[in-house]
């Protein structure tokens, strides 16, 4: 993977500081992949250029840092964000709408299901925000629970591949496909937690508990 050896030299060139900004890069959208950028973070700590636990920590902040920053953005200026040439590229009318769409649907669970789909989360991020459907808490708090579950993986996985490559590169391919697996199972267990809340409620307003 020629992406990830040209991370590698970055990184290790430039430290923790230029894996962050990698990530806020990945946060706005920009045609950098998430998961190969922190499996790269975890490489350079397992080749001595740094320390594991500090590069998780680094990573947490720099995800959830560009994420909030596109809900952020999307809160503030609301539908007119979508004239912006960048965000027109990325978030066209129709995709804007589909998303909509999946809000109806899941609710409030999109967000943080959108963190195990690739090409997803920056869309459902600047809804979430120019929609005003839900408080930046809530939308922290989800997608940071999804966050805990993915970019600790991510990182780990370079730390014990990093001199591994051929065993790395196995799983970082494994671990694209497992990520929609993961991200369909991530959505069946928030509707099942769903419909076992909605049925406790409609038991107890039926005098049943």
């Amino acid at each position: 993977m020629e992406l990830l050896e040209r991370l590698i030299t970055i990184f290790a060139e430039n430290g923790y500081v230029a894996v962050f900004v990698a990530l806020l890069l990945c946060g706005a959208g920009a045609p950098l992949p998430e998961d190969v950028t922190l499996v790269a973070g975890g490489v350079i700590t397992g080749l001595g250029y740094g320390n594991v636990h500090a590069m998780v920590g680094v990573t947490l902040a720099g995800v959830l840092i560009g994420d909030a920053g596109m809900f952020l953005l999307g809160h503030h200026y609301g539908a007119r964000i979508l004239k912006w040439r960048l965000i027109a590229w990325l978030l066209p009318p129709a995709r804007y709408a589909r998303v909509q769409h999946q809000f109806e649907h899941y609710g409030n669970r999109l967000m943080f299901v959108a963190r195990f789909l690739p090409g997803m989360r920056t869309a459902v991020y600047i809804t979430a925000g120019a929609t005003h459907r839900v408080s930046f808490l809530r939308f922290f708090l989800l997608d940071g629970l999804a966050a805990l579950i993915s970019v600790p993986l991510w990182v780990y996985l370079g730390y014990f591949g990093a001199n591994r490559h051929e065993w790395l590169v196995m799983w970082v391919r494994r671990g694209q496909s497992s990520l929609w697996v993961l991200g369909g199972l991530a959505v069946l267990i928030v509707l099942a937690l769903w419909w076992r809340h909605r049925r406790r409620r409609a038991c107890r307003e039926a005098g049943f508990d």
